[in-house]
Parts: C-alpha cells; structure tokens; sequence
C-alpha cells in the first residue's frame, strides 16, 4: 500500500439551481486545474434570498488531492 500525503485547498462553488450543482461546479472547476484531485468536505453552505425565495445556492468546501513525488 502507498502511503499519501494531501494537499487541502479552499474552494466556494455556487450555483442557482442547487447545493448539489454548487459542489458540482466547484469540483469541476478545480479539477481542471489540479491534478490527483480525491476526496471533498462540504464545511459550509449559504445562500440567497430575495422576495422569499432561495435565488442563488454557495458552498464552501475542502478538497483533497494526493501529491506527486517532488512536490
């Protein structure tokens, strides 16, 4: 077995469909970016309202990636 060692970064996804697509759109993005990307820890979720109604969905989330020998 490998042993890992992560890298943790900070990413804000949102979106004005839902909490699901906010996630879906901070992953993405960060994957085409990084490499290694494995794992991902909603810690916050937010949103806002007008007239009402939930109009836009944001979520802050850490995500992990394993790094490569030299890093």
């Amino acid at each position: 077995m490998n042993d890992h060692v992560y890298k943790i970064v900070e990413l804000v996804g949102s979106s004005e469909t839902s909490i699901e697509d906010a996630i879906q759109t901070a992953i993405r993005r960060a994957n085409a970016s990084l490499r290694n990307l494995r794992w991902f820890e909603v810690i916050q979720t937010r949103g806002h309202v007008e007239d009402g109604e939930v109009r836009h969905y944001q979520v802050v989330l850490k995500a992990g990636f394993t790094l490569e020998d030299g890093q």
